[in-house]
């Protein structure tokens, strides 16, 4: 049996009927960038999360550009982050001409440690940038104790629907950021981002920031960049965004069930802290024979991802920061252990049941 990682195909097939109609309405329209349909996606978003404003931009990477533009961070400025993380978190850092302070994770979640957030900081931390990793929040409350004035933001891109203590991702901080990259739990036709806020005049700022930083056409206050999201892509997003926690129970329900077939299997399985709610945007278990495990899964037809397999301390871009092996070693740790398996909202028992059994048979 062939099991993809994720079958963006199946959702579409559930939703062909609704999306098509409101893809056709803006190519009636003919207005493709920002306009009505993404004024009305930013206020349902908003809307969601809890938040009193959203910003649509053009990727969850411009997300967090434009957050740290808003917040002022540059050159000679610091930013505390996690090395086990997609690039766009720490690139994003280096793009205003910041410098990423890197801190290990936690084992069990594979978030940033709170603990080492505070010894990281210095008079140069112009911010920190937690990031919701696999569908489950950080533990934020130690971290915005230990930030007491400097800005925090979430880097929120794999978690939209994820909850800390009651509260959404989107609304733990003063910023948040989202991706709509297809894979994502809310995934748009192609690239989309956006950012989150309780803050008016941040909101405002980044919303001008966006269009190259003018608010009125043709006259600009700041130098800014060109990230606006398309209305296809918001029009789309509205279309899905009311399934959302359907499909994020669906996923949680997928691990639950992963949870009880692997039990007692030479693997780690995922650690949903009680206090939150997971979405798992990856199903991600340790192994620590996981190159070999990847070939037997390969071998089976069995859709599965290594994120991620260099921890960004350790990447060539970075190695001017003067970090090395051993300077991390939990993410460095979880870069050779950690391999996601398919957990998507259509995946069938029956599927779920030949990956859980490949699994087991390898691993005896």
């Amino acid at each position: 049996m062939k099991v993809p990682l994720l079958d963006l195909k199946a959702q579409y097939a559930t939703l062909r009927d609704k999306v098509r109609p409101v893809v056709d309405a803006v190519m009636d329209s003919q207005y493709f960038i920002l306009g009505p349909e993404v004024e009305a996606f930013e206020k349902e978003l908003a809307a969601y999360v809890g938040a009193k404003h959203a910003v649509g931009c053009a990727s969850g990477t411009d997300a967090i550009l434009l957050a740290l533009m808003a917040l002022n961070v540059g050159p000679g400025d610091e930013v505390v982050t996690t090395p086990f993380t997609f690039f766009a978190t720490a690139g994003c850092v280096s793009r205003v001409g910041a410098k990423p302070v890197f801190v290990d994770i936690e084992p069990d979640t594979f978030n940033i440690n709170p603990a080492l957030v505070r010894k990281a900081i210095t008079k140069r931390t112009k911010a920190i940038l937690p990031v919701h990793l696999f569908g489950q929040c950080a533990d934020m409350d130690p971290i915005l104790d230990a930030a007491g004035d400097i800005p925090v933001i979430e880097d929120a891109a794999q978690s939209l629907s994820a909850e800390y203590k009651g509260r959404k991702s989107g609304v733990l901080a003063r910023v948040a950021c989202f991706s709509f990259f297809p894979s994502k739990n809310l995934g748009g036709f192609g690239d989309g981002g956006a950012v989150t806020t309780n803050d008016t005049d941040l909101a405002a700022r980044i919303a001008a920031l966006r269009v190259h930083g003018g608010k009125q056409r043709y006259y600009h206050d700041e130098v800014g960049i060109n990230s606006r999201l398309d209305a296809l892509q918001a029009a789309v997003l509205r279309v899905k965004l009311p399934y959302l926690d359907q499909w994020s129970d669906q996923r949680a329900a997928n691990a639950r069930r992963y949870d009880e077939m692997l039990a007692g299997a030479r693997v780690v399985t995922p650690v949903a802290r009680a206090d939150g709610r997971h979405v798992f945007n990856q199903y991600t278990i340790r192994a620590a024979d996981r190159d070999a495990l990847q070939k037997h899964l390969n071998a089976h037809e069995i859709g599965n991802a290594i994120y991620y397999p260099v921890p960004l301390h350790l990447q060539k871009c970075y190695a001017s920061l003067g970090y090395g092996a051993g300077s991390f070693p939990e993410a460095e740790r979880a870069s050779r252990e950690v391999l996601s398996i398919p957990v998507y909202p259509e995946l069938t028992d029956q599927m779920a049941r030949h990956v859980a059994a490949s699994i087991r048979e390898f691993t005896g």
